[in-house]
């Protein structure tokens, strides 16, 4: 599968009657609501459109497994039209999948406790129970050494291993993708605007304020970027149903696993938001 550290390029045709992107918001575990904005989609997608999820896609919601299945049947649908191609569909990872990737990991932190509380309390829990562990067995765990630890994690990682797709799906996912014209460039939850997009780290997951920075009176685009956007603002602020845009970004995210909605908005080359789904 290809290495999650990397950045992709969504590639336009020259002979697309369309040159557009549609964003997915975060999921955050509510397969339902996919599957409602999918069926939208569907509806909406024209031959030469790419679509790029924006990551959070466990975590939250009750139903991460399902949400899971629902991805990789849609892109199988997608995938399969006249024209497409498997690099057309990007999942990016969000903040959720790289909690849970670290999770997995638990064995080799030098405070195991202390990051699966702070995990948990960020709502990964509900992946947990997904494949199998649960809050307080893990936390028990944690008290009982790196031995312990490390079967318990394994314990995790087989349990998604053995659901279809679902290691697949992991590894495949990309911290950053852009159109090959650099017009538009795509973030989980923001950026860091001093370091250049091959030196961003963390702060895809946990750069909201540096993503504010991007609209700051007087300040250029990034990296020539005409927008960047992203697919979840920090967690407390207020839910908008709509893309909120800025001089040189734009935001994604009506809430959901937060009690609001499920967001697909499409961009056209030049960085508008010019249609948008809801569920």
């Amino acid at each position: 599968m290809a290495d999650s550290t990397v950045f992709t390029t969504l590639r336009w045709s020259r002979h697309s009657p369309a040159r557009r992107v549609w964003a997915i918001s975060a999921i955050h575990g509510e397969a339902d609501r996919l599957a409602t904005l999918h069926a939208a989609l569907a509806a909406r997608f024209q031959a030469g459109d790419r679509i790029v999820y924006l990551g959070n896609y466990l975590g939250r919601g009750s139903a991460v497994r399902a949400t899971l299945d629902e991805l990789i049947a849609f892109r199988r649908r997608v995938i399969a039209l006249p024209g497409m191609f498997a690099a057309d569909v990007v999942y990016l990872r969000g903040c959720q999948e790289e909690m849970w990737h670290k999770t997995l990991q638990l064995q080799f932190a030098t405070n195991p406790g202390e990051v699966l509380q702070w995990t948990l309390g960020q709502g990964l829990g509900a992946t947990m129970l997904a494949y199998g562990g649960n809050a307080d067995e893990g936390l028990g765990v944690m008290r009982q050494g790196a031995v312990a630890i490390g079967k318990w994690t394994q314990k995790l990682r087989q349990s998604m291993n053995q659901t279809p797709g679902h290691a697949d799906f992991m590894a495949a996912l990309k911290r950053a993708a852009f159109t090959d014209d650099h017009a538009l460039l795509f973030v989980s939850a923001g950026l860091d605007p001093t370091r250049p997009l091959s030196a961003q780290d963390d702060a895809l997951w946990w750069g909201g304020a540096g993503f504010a920075q991007l609209d700051a009176p007087g300040a250029a685009a990034y990296e020539d970027y005409a927008r960047v956007v992203r697919g979840a603002k920090p967690t407390g602020a207020p839910a908008q149903i709509g893309v909120a845009q800025g001089a040189h970004t734009a935001t994604v995210d009506g809430g959901a696993g937060f009690g609001g909605q499920l967001l697909a908005a499409c961009f056209d080359e030049r960085g508008a938001a010019i249609d948008m789904v809801t569920a």
